[in-house]
């Protein structure tokens, strides 16, 4: 959506490749380690997946669970590491720039420890001109309250003859938008009544909302045209059908304590006699009028803190992904184990255009201005190195 083309994607976990083939069929994966990747000298100029190494951005996020508030926060954890294997790939490529997205406690963790090892690195690759923001997806379209951390960096070939962290700050405002994208105004127009695993449903026919218009197969509205949402993986389908509106089974015992639970409440509110006392967030219940919070990969063990807003039941996967803002195009494969922790781990589609359009507006600045003999003549080019 921001005008980049995808050179290669790379990942690791089997069933999000096959979600991934499903809906970009026109991208080449590497299924497999990112550690095996490019460690034969010259093979950045070798593999023609990479555009013969002639790559513009090289983005993508390693694993966050080391970081992340509710993971280990050990600095034994072996993936708080592999942010080397996404400068390894730096020094290979040599891209004129890079993104790299994680979760915001990776600049606090042990007094910044790895905030300082990742710039200090970064720098020893040639890119010296690095900086980092702090985003919310609800300011750019998202319905949730997501907070990310990316890393920007320019190679050290250019000058930046401003200040970076600003710069990128200014364009993200620029995109963002001061009215809010709600829960209700996100998944209203989903059916109350949800379908087994693999099956569709037939298509709502209402819309509410400025946001469903974005989402909806019959709508085409910038910045998911109509023409852009059939070519996912909703074109592998005779008609159009709703797919992913199912949930997990909820027993009786769970459905007795759900129903107590006002919107937007936490376990904390329900009765002493119900709650144990211990972590409140156990138990939630959307709010229909706010943004959601953090949709997590761990949905797909317990969808207990994720409520929906009205009904007395989990939200489904579709209703999942409309609060990550993927397309109702966009489809999942898999087990529903396996569907939920791909959306709970991915970067807001939305979210990744504002982070795209900020970087395209620096390479006009930078690259397109300064015209080396080493910059790109076409359009920007871009290598997926991994994703959370």
């Amino acid at each position: 959506m921001a005008g980049y083309r995808i050179a290669t994607a790379i990942e690791k976990d089997h069933y999000a490749c096959e979600t991934y083939r499903f809906n970009f069929p026109d991208v080449p994966l590497i299924e497999g380690d990112i550690r095996e990747f490019l460690i034969q000298e010259g093979a950045a100029q070798k593999h023609s997946a990479t555009n013969n190494g002639n790559v513009d951005l090289v983005f993508g996020g390693p694993p966050c669970q080391g970081y992340s508030q509710i993971g280990t926060r050990s600095l034994e954890d072996e993936r708080n590491y592999l942010y080397k294997e996404f400068i390894r790939i730096l020094t290979a490529l040599q891209p004129n720039f890079f993104l790299m997205e994680n979760v915001p406690n990776v600049l606090v963790l042990n007094k910044g420890h790895f905030k300082d090892l990742i710039l200090s690195a970064f720098k020893a690759a040639g890119y010296a001109n690095t900086t980092y923001v702090r985003v919310l997806a609800s300011r750019h379209g998202v319905p949730q309250e997501r907070k990310r951390v990316f890393f920007i960096g320019v190679h050290d070939r250019y000058q930046v003859p401003f200040d970076l962290q600003q710069f990128i700050l200014a364009h993200l405002e620029e995109q963002s938008q001061k009215a809010l994208v709600t829960v209700w105004e996100a998944i209203s127009d989903l059916p109350a009544n949800v379908v087994p695993s693999g099956y569709t449903m037939e298509y709502p026919t209402s819309v509410s909302s400025e946001y469903q218009k974005i989402m909806r197969l019959d709508c085409s509205y910038p910045p998911y045209l109509l023409s852009a949402k059939m070519k996912k993986g909703i074109r592998h389908f005779e008609g159009v059908q709703l797919h992913n509106h199912h949930t997990k089974e909820i027993q009786e015992r769970r459905l007795a304590l759900i129903q107590m639970l006002a919107p937007g409440k936490k376990g904390n509110s329900l009765p002493k006699s119900v709650w144990n006392g211990l972590r409140p967030e156990k138990w939630r219940r959307l709010h229909p009028d706010l943004p959601a919070y953090t949709l997590l990969a761990n949905m797909h063990r317990d969808l207990s803190e994720f409520v929906h807003p009205k009904l007395n039941r989990w939200i489904t996967v579709r209703e999942a992904a409309r609060l990550q803002s993927f397309h109702d195009g966009f489809v999942f494969v898999g087990s529903e184990w396996q569907q939920l922790k791909q959306i709970g781990n991915a970067v807001p589609p939305l979210l990744g255009k504002a982070l795209g359009n900020a970087v395209v507006s620096l390479h006009e600045v930078i690259v397109s201005k300064a015209k080396p003999k080493y910059a790109s003549k076409h359009a920007v080019q871009a290598i997926l190195p991994f994703s959370n």
